[in-house]
């Protein structure tokens, strides 16, 4: 009786593990969602201003179906769009990126990098990114200079450790961002100093680190933006994001949060990809998000 029921335990637990896996890998990982934030930022009875913010696309060629949900976040006409890094995942991935982001190129727009924009995914044990000093390994170089001059060339404006202003929404945008802090590539000093006379002021990072976060905030940027977490891509429901994969609290995985200590926002996306050697999702699905920038 006691060998029956405990193999019945163990056939249990495999079927369930088995049909999670299942369901993560082949379903959630495909749930592209589109999420809304009210963000209070913009100045006494100023107009709205809505900013889709995309990270972590991860692209691989042949992903026609992440592609075509993204070219489709056209139709949400946008003011400002702002693509926060990890855009591939493949050498051959740059026409793919084209095909998701043509439909957005027309807006005006803004990017950083991240380091799977540089170089390509490698094969990793997942248990590594619970450790806080674990090595860093770079994959195949990828073409992170062609995307660049993809972009550039429609005129969105390249904020790897560069600061500027836009028009978007009928006002100018004081913009400002580093290159990826998760592979030190970030120069903060380039772009540091109190923000100017903009009715809106928006940073950009991949890995949203915190003392590059801190720096920020301390020169008064209302809203910071980032992804590089995937929200965690394997929570548990009810707890949340394991691990962050960079120094932002489990809390902070993913969603809108005031940055502590200061008048900031913090938009962290959980992104649309996955690292391709670990296609899968739980409890987080694949986002991108629509902020709507309202009065404080």
């Amino acid at each position: 009786m006691r060998k029956r029921t405990l193999f019945r335990l163990t056939a249990g637990t495999v079927a369930a593990g088995a049909a999670t896996l299942a369901y993560a890998s082949l379903v959630e990982r495909n749930l592209f969602t589109l999420r809304r934030y009210d963000v209070p930022v913009l100045p006494t009875d100023a107009e709205p201003l809505r900013v889709l913010h995309l990270s972590d696309l991860h692209m691989m060629p042949n992903q026609r179906r992440k592609q075509d949900w993204v070219a489709s976040l056209a139709a949400l006409d946008p003011d400002l769009v702002v693509v926060t890094g990890d855009n591939m995942a493949d050498p051959e991935a740059v026409p793919g990126v084209l095909r998701a982001l043509q439909p957005l190129l027309d807006l005006p727009g803004a990017f950083v990098f991240g380091s799977n924009d540089y170089t390509g995914p490698v094969l990793k044990n997942p248990f590594t990114y619970f450790l806080p000093d674990r090595e860093y390994t770079e994959g195949v170089p990828l073409p992170y200079e062609e995307l660049r001059g993809i972009l550039t060339g429609a005129g969105w404006v390249d904020l790897n450790n560069a600061r500027t202003t836009v028009k978007a929404g009928g006002r100018e945008i004081e913009l400002a961002g580093v290159d990826d802090p998760h592979v030190e590539r970030d120069d903060y000093d380039a772009v540091a100093g109190p923000v100017g006379d903009a009715a809106l002021s928006i940073a950009l990072a991949h890995s949203p680190e915190p003392a590059v976060l801190d720096r920020m905030a301390a020169d008064g940027f209302g809203l910071m933006l980032a992804g590089h977490t995937h929200g965690g891509q394997v929570c548990v429901p009810g707890y949340g994001a394991l691990v962050t994969n960079c120094g932002l609290p489990r809390s902070m995985a993913r969603g809108l949060h005031r940055w502590p200590g200061s008048d900031s926002w913090l938009h962290v996306s959980a992104g649309l990809g996955t690292h391709p050697t670990a296609p899968v999702r739980f409890a987080c699905r694949p986002e991108a998000s629509i902020l709507t920038l309202i009065s404080r």
